[in-house]
């Protein structure tokens, strides 16, 4: 029996051998092949490379001026706000200062009608538009208007009382 393992450990080693040399043969032969393929394939790799480094620089190169413009908008839109408020604040301005010219106008208007009689006050409150010489009447003191009411037809005078209970100062 140990000489048919004998025989079979030979017979397989030296079938080891003829495969070991037979692979051996082989990559001799494919061996130019082989070096051609890894350099072709060195070559791919350097210009994968080269794509990724330029794509790199050209993505850095747009972040650039997205972030110059986004700087740019940026202070456009400060600016803007800038102008917003100063705008805001004159529309204010302009608005105080034409309440107060109306209160003046206004204030005129009730001194004209105080020094006036009541009767001639009376007159002419009945041709304005009532909610006018309701407004007029409001800026009165109570003794004047009084005296006005007094000498106005009553249903005018009515119609004017109604108006100037919802008109606000």
């Amino acid at each position: 029996m140990n000489k048919i393992f004998l025989i079979l450990a030979l017979s397989f080693s030296l079938f080891a051998k003829s495969e070991l040399y037979d692979c051996t043969k082989i990559f001799e032969e494919r061996k130019g092949e082989l070096i051609l393929e890894l350099e072709r394939i060195d070559e791919q790799e350097q210009a994968l490379n080269a794509l990724k480094e330029a794509t790199t620089e050209l993505l850095s190169k747009k972040e650039a001026k997205l972030s110059e413009k986004e700087s740019r908008l940026n202070a456009h839109e400060a600016d803007l706000k800038k102008r917003e408020a100063e705008v805001s604040a004159k529309l204010k301005k302009i608005e105080e200062l034409l309440a107060e010219l109306k209160e003046l106008k206004m204030n005129k208007i009730s001194q004209v009608y105080s020094k006036m009689k009541a009767q001639a006050a009376a007159d002419v409150l009945t041709q304005l538009k009532p909610e006018e010489a309701a407004k007029i009447l409001t800026t009165l003191k109570p003794k004047t208007m009084a005296k006005i009411f007094s000498k106005m037809d009553t249903k005018k005078a009515s119609e004017m009382t109604e108006i100037m209970s919802k008109v606000k100062n």
